[in-house]
């Protein structure tokens, strides 16, 4: 028969994964070539994917990109 474990929720992720986060952190005990890794695909998604999602919200549901403009300008003026 199955395993009998409760299913675990999946934690959705933000711009950046826990691995990535530790990483580029230092909290993780990687070589600089896994925190270079690290750095390199969130730079990526904000080049690449940030965008696009952005161009969605503002033209699907501006009180989102209204919120997350209010959150990414908020930690900019800190």
């Amino acid at each position: 028969m199955g395993d009998t474990k409760p299913a675990r929720m999946a934690k959705s992720r933000g711009l950046i994964t826990d691995t990535e986060q530790d990483r580029i952190s230092g909290e993780a005990d990687v070589d600089d070539a896994k925190r270079y890794q690290a750095v390199s695909r969130v730079r990526r998604r904000i080049r690449e994917q940030l965008p696009g999602e952005v161009e969605m919200l503002k033209e699907h549901h501006p009180e989102l990109l209204e919120e997350l403009r209010d959150v990414v300008c908020e930690e900019a003026d800190e």
